[in-house]
């Protein structure tokens, strides 16, 4: 894949007005932000732009309203954070409170570039969808990746083109079937795959265990039984932690046994996390990397009786010499918890996105870029 424009190819900014896209769909409750990481993540590139002399608008999507003004969705929090970091930024309104937004409307495109000179995209997380304001902009405008987007890709790449072995990746999540394009994708370059999560329980159907009441993909056990009988090691647990009948996740008092057991579920128990050996095991595996991708926890690590594999994976994250890479969403929320995210080497701002460019090698916002009239 071609390089995408950098800052440094829009020339000289000094005067200039710069539309820029950022990924500030942060969490807020009560009005108060309780992450400000996707809004940290910006500053560098909104600071190489003033830095230039350059103005510069930041615009964010926030959170799914209808396309139209809904005050639940209001980005003030996130003004007031920009305000206190970098008063000289303008924020617009929430994109999506307009359905020209989503619908990548060319009448939405040219009502965003208006007054602009030209356009950054720094919205790693947003890049995977072909929005008015991702993919809009960069016909019309000088447009360049900034810094975050840029590492996003750089590091991402490296990992599928160059990847230092072995190369592991750990794949958690509930459903092989939202991940099974990548899965496919990385067992072309991984040298093992190691499998957790609700995710685990149809391959561990594949291969002949019951799983009680876990969740499982009936619709996709020969597929994993494909995955299963090709040449690359995939690690799968031998030993679950699982919950009785009657009980319930995250209602420690509705009852319930929680119990480790083997690889075979009984009727009526739900695998809830891989065991204590199985987590022992994958992080030996994690250990003895060269590289490290893990997406997805797993196990349902919310819960503070089902996070004891998340935690031992988070560890070896943090303890192992290989290059590890976080791929955003769970996974990144899972590192926070467990106080490992600072020992990562990258931990992706989009999961989704990431996932995407780890299949396709491109995404819509990448292409949209190289198509800028200062495109390579």
């Amino acid at each position: 894949m071609s390089q995408v424009p950098a800052l440094e190819d829009l020339g000289d900014l000094n005067g200039k007005s710069v539309l820029l896209r950022a990924d500030f769909n942060v969490p807020i409750s009560d009005g108060e932000i309780t992450d400000d990481l996707r809004i940290r993540a910006a500053l560098p590139t909104i600071k190489w732009l003033l830095g230039a002399g350059a103005s510069v608008t930041a615009c964010t999507h926030l959170g799914r309203p209808k396309g139209a003004p809904d005050p639940a969705y209001s980005v003030e929090p996130v003004r007031a954070k920009l305000a206190e970091l970098v008063p000289e930024v303008t924020l617009l309104d929430n994109l999506r409170f307009d359905p020209g937004e989503t619908a990548n409307d060319p009448a939405f495109v040219a009502k965003l570039i208006d007054g602009h000179d030209a356009y950054v995209n720094d919205a790693f997380g947003a890049s995977h969808r072909a929005h008015a304001s991702i993919v809009g902009p960069p016909q019309h405008l000088p447009s360049a990746a900034g810094r975050l987007l840029h590492r996003e890709v750089e590091v991402i790449n490296a990992m599928r083109e160059r990847p230092r072995r072995p190369f592991v990746a750990v794949m958690g999540g509930s459903k092989v079937s939202d991940k099974l394009a990548v899965i496919e994708s990385l067992l072309d370059s991984v040298d093992s795959l190691i499998v957790g999560g609700g995710m685990c329980f149809t391959f561990l159907k594949a291969k002949g265990h019951s799983v009680g009441a876990s969740l499982c993909e009936d619709d996709m056990v020969d597929t994993c039984k494909r995955l299963l009988d090709g040449p690359k090691t995939i690690h799968l647990p031998y030993d679950i932690t699982a919950l009785g009948p009657g009980g319930k996740l995250f209602e420690p008092e509705a009852g319930g046994d929680v119990r480790q057991i083997g690889a075979n579920v009984p009727d009526g128990w739900m695998g809830v996390d891989i065991g204590p050996g199985s987590a022992a095991a994958f992080g030996d595996v994690i250990m003895e990397a060269g590289t490290v991708l893990w997406n997805g926890p797993m196990g349902v690590f919310e819960d503070p009786r089902f996070g004891g594999g998340t935690g031992a994976v988070a560890a070896a994250m943090a303890e192992t010499r290989a290059f590890t890479i976080v791929g955003g969403g769970d996974s990144a929320a899972a590192a926070k918890q467990f106080n490992v995210d600072k020992d990562m080497d990258h931990v992706s701002t989009g999961g989704g996105a990431s996932l995407e460019l780890i299949e396709k090698g491109d995404l819509p916002g990448l292409e949209a870029l190289r198509g800028a009239p200062n495109g390579q």
